[in-house]
Protein backbone atom coordinates (compact mmCIF):
# COMPACT_ATOMS: atom_id res chain seq x y z
CA UNK A 1 0.00 0.00 0.00
CA UNK A 2 1.36 3.52 -1.23
CA UNK A 3 2.34 6.32 1.60
CA UNK A 4 0.19 8.93 0.98
CA UNK A 5 1.74 12.26 1.23
CA UNK A 6 -0.32 15.37 0.93
CA UNK A 7 1.68 18.25 -0.39
CA UNK A 8 0.60 21.63 0.71
CA UNK A 9 1.76 24.92 -1.17
CA UNK A 10 1.42 27.46 0.73
CA UNK A 11 -0.67 30.55 0.18
CA UNK A 12 -2.50 31.15 -2.59
CA UNK A 13 -1.76 32.72 -6.32
CA UNK A 14 -4.07 35.52 -5.69
CA UNK A 15 -6.60 37.58 -3.30
CA UNK A 16 -6.84 36.57 0.46
CA UNK A 17 -3.79 34.33 1.59
CA UNK A 18 -1.06 35.34 -0.11
CA UNK A 19 2.19 34.98 0.71
CA UNK A 20 5.33 37.27 1.80
CA UNK A 21 7.26 39.38 -0.93
CA UNK A 22 10.94 39.35 -1.21
CA UNK A 23 13.20 40.65 -3.52
CA UNK A 24 10.88 40.99 -5.86
CA UNK A 25 9.68 37.35 -5.99
CA UNK A 26 6.52 36.12 -4.36
CA UNK A 27 6.14 33.08 -1.61
CA UNK A 28 3.03 31.65 -3.39
CA UNK A 29 5.03 31.41 -6.63
CA UNK A 30 7.79 29.43 -4.75
CA UNK A 31 5.85 27.42 -2.65
CA UNK A 32 3.73 25.93 -5.85
CA UNK A 33 6.69 25.34 -7.50
CA UNK A 34 8.85 23.08 -5.25
CA UNK A 35 5.27 21.65 -4.00
CA UNK A 36 4.91 20.95 -8.07
CA UNK A 37 8.51 19.48 -8.25
CA UNK A 38 7.84 17.76 -4.77
CA UNK A 39 4.88 16.06 -6.33
CA UNK A 40 6.56 15.11 -9.48
CA UNK A 41 9.72 12.87 -7.47
CA UNK A 42 6.88 11.44 -5.15
CA UNK A 43 4.66 10.38 -7.95
CA UNK A 44 7.61 8.67 -10.02
CA UNK A 45 7.80 6.31 -6.86
CA UNK A 46 5.49 3.40 -6.46
CA UNK A 47 5.94 3.37 -2.72
CA UNK A 48 4.28 6.74 -2.72
CA UNK A 49 1.00 8.46 -3.35
CA UNK A 50 1.06 12.47 -3.64
CA UNK A 51 -1.87 14.90 -3.97
CA UNK A 52 -1.52 18.78 -4.30
CA UNK A 53 -3.16 21.21 -2.36
CA UNK A 54 -2.51 23.45 -5.27
CA UNK A 55 -2.36 21.26 -8.53
CA UNK A 56 -2.63 24.51 -11.14
CA UNK A 57 -0.70 27.57 -10.59
CA UNK A 58 -3.88 29.13 -10.32
CA UNK A 59 -5.57 27.41 -8.04
CA UNK A 60 -7.31 29.47 -5.10
CA UNK A 61 -8.08 27.71 -2.17
CA UNK A 62 -11.40 28.98 0.01
CA UNK A 63 -12.96 32.67 0.25
CA UNK A 64 -10.98 33.84 3.01
CA UNK A 65 -7.75 33.23 5.15
CA UNK A 66 -9.52 31.08 7.43
CA UNK A 67 -11.48 28.76 4.82
CA UNK A 68 -7.93 28.44 2.51
CA UNK A 69 -6.80 26.89 5.69
CA UNK A 70 -9.43 24.62 6.48
CA UNK A 71 -10.34 22.97 2.95
CA UNK A 72 -6.01 22.14 2.81
CA UNK A 73 -6.64 20.50 6.26
CA UNK A 74 -9.85 19.25 5.07
CA UNK A 75 -8.58 18.06 1.79
CA UNK A 76 -5.53 16.02 3.44
CA UNK A 77 -7.72 14.77 6.35
CA UNK A 78 -10.26 13.23 3.46
CA UNK A 79 -7.41 11.84 1.32
CA UNK A 80 -6.19 9.82 4.43
CA UNK A 81 -2.88 10.97 3.93
CA UNK A 82 -0.12 9.75 5.96
CA UNK A 83 1.89 13.01 5.99
CA UNK A 84 1.23 16.51 5.82
CA UNK A 85 3.99 18.73 4.24
CA UNK A 86 3.54 22.32 3.99
CA UNK A 87 5.99 24.43 2.01
CA UNK A 88 6.56 27.94 2.82
CA UNK A 89 9.50 30.45 2.70
CA UNK A 90 10.33 32.63 5.53
CA UNK A 91 10.41 36.42 5.95
CA UNK A 92 12.19 38.96 8.85
CA UNK A 93 12.68 42.31 8.76
CA UNK A 94 16.37 42.06 9.18
CA UNK A 95 17.75 41.01 5.52
CA UNK A 96 20.59 38.86 6.62
CA UNK A 97 18.32 36.21 8.60
CA UNK A 98 19.16 32.53 6.41
CA UNK A 99 18.32 28.84 7.10
CA UNK A 100 15.36 26.40 6.65
CA UNK A 101 13.38 25.38 9.39
CA UNK A 102 10.56 23.35 10.26
CA UNK A 103 7.75 23.81 12.10
CA UNK A 104 5.66 21.35 13.91
CA UNK A 105 2.54 21.51 16.49
CA UNK A 106 4.38 20.71 20.12
CA UNK A 107 7.66 18.47 21.31
CA UNK A 108 5.20 15.32 21.95
CA UNK A 109 5.05 15.25 18.10
CA UNK A 110 7.68 12.51 17.79
CA UNK A 111 6.61 11.49 14.37
CA UNK A 112 6.68 14.64 12.85
CA UNK A 113 9.61 15.73 14.50
CA UNK A 114 11.59 12.49 13.39
CA UNK A 115 10.02 13.27 9.24
CA UNK A 116 11.04 17.47 9.87
CA UNK A 117 14.76 16.45 11.04
CA UNK A 118 14.96 13.93 8.14
CA UNK A 119 13.92 16.92 5.99
CA UNK A 120 16.05 19.51 7.17
CA UNK A 121 19.14 17.24 7.05
CA UNK A 122 18.39 16.68 3.37
CA UNK A 123 17.75 20.14 2.46
CA UNK A 124 21.09 21.68 4.18
CA UNK A 125 22.74 19.17 2.03
CA UNK A 126 20.76 19.71 -1.23
CA UNK A 127 21.26 23.46 -0.79
CA UNK A 128 23.89 24.42 1.71
CA UNK A 129 21.51 26.43 3.48
CA UNK A 130 21.98 26.81 7.45
CA UNK A 131 19.45 24.64 9.06
CA UNK A 132 17.74 26.46 11.80
CA UNK A 133 16.25 23.35 13.35
CA UNK A 134 12.58 22.42 14.56
CA UNK A 135 10.19 25.43 16.05
CA UNK A 136 7.09 24.13 18.18
CA UNK A 137 4.23 25.95 16.91
CA UNK A 138 0.92 25.15 18.51
CA UNK A 139 -1.17 27.70 17.69
CA UNK A 140 -0.85 27.01 13.39
CA UNK A 141 -4.53 25.49 12.08
CA UNK A 142 -2.66 23.12 9.51
CA UNK A 143 -0.27 21.53 12.32
CA UNK A 144 -3.10 21.61 14.95
CA UNK A 145 -6.04 20.34 12.94
CA UNK A 146 -4.65 17.68 10.35
CA UNK A 147 -5.08 14.36 11.34
CA UNK A 148 -1.93 12.86 10.85
CA UNK A 149 1.86 13.63 11.34
CA UNK A 150 2.39 17.95 10.17
CA UNK A 151 5.30 19.45 8.94
CA UNK A 152 5.58 23.24 7.89
CA UNK A 153 8.30 23.48 6.25
CA UNK A 154 10.24 26.98 5.76
CA UNK A 155 12.64 26.42 2.41
CA UNK A 156 14.50 29.90 3.24
CA UNK A 157 14.07 33.44 3.71
CA UNK A 158 12.45 35.56 0.62
CA UNK A 159 13.75 38.59 2.91
CA UNK A 160 17.05 37.34 1.93
CA UNK A 161 19.06 37.67 -1.51
CA UNK A 162 20.80 34.73 -1.49
CA UNK A 163 17.86 32.83 -0.29
CA UNK A 164 15.50 33.96 -2.73
CA UNK A 165 17.59 33.78 -5.28
CA UNK A 166 18.41 30.28 -4.82
CA UNK A 167 14.86 29.09 -4.46
CA UNK A 168 14.04 30.94 -7.71
CA UNK A 169 15.96 29.85 -9.22
CA UNK A 170 17.15 26.27 -8.36
CA UNK A 171 13.76 24.95 -6.76
CA UNK A 172 14.91 21.22 -7.99
CA UNK A 173 17.39 21.54 -4.56
CA UNK A 174 14.89 21.99 -2.22
CA UNK A 175 12.49 19.99 -4.15
CA UNK A 176 14.66 16.82 -4.17
CA UNK A 177 16.14 17.88 -0.51
CA UNK A 178 12.49 17.50 0.91
CA UNK A 179 12.38 14.01 -1.40
CA UNK A 180 15.42 12.44 0.02
CA UNK A 181 14.25 13.56 3.58
CA UNK A 182 10.96 11.38 3.44
CA UNK A 183 12.72 8.59 1.89
CA UNK A 184 15.12 8.70 4.85
CA UNK A 185 12.36 8.90 7.11
CA UNK A 186 11.07 6.13 5.63
CA UNK A 187 13.88 4.15 5.41
CA UNK A 188 14.48 3.80 1.82
CA UNK A 189 17.15 6.28 1.27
Amino acid sequence: MAIKIYIDQGHNPAGFNTGAEGNGYYEQDITYRVGRLLYDRLAANPAFEPRLSRPTEGTILGTSNNTSLRVRVEQANAFGADLFISIHTNAAENPSATGTEALVYSPASTVAIDAAEQILTQLNLQTGLRNRGIVYRPGLYVLRRTAMPAILIELGFITNPRDAALMVEDPELFAEGIYRGILAYYGLL
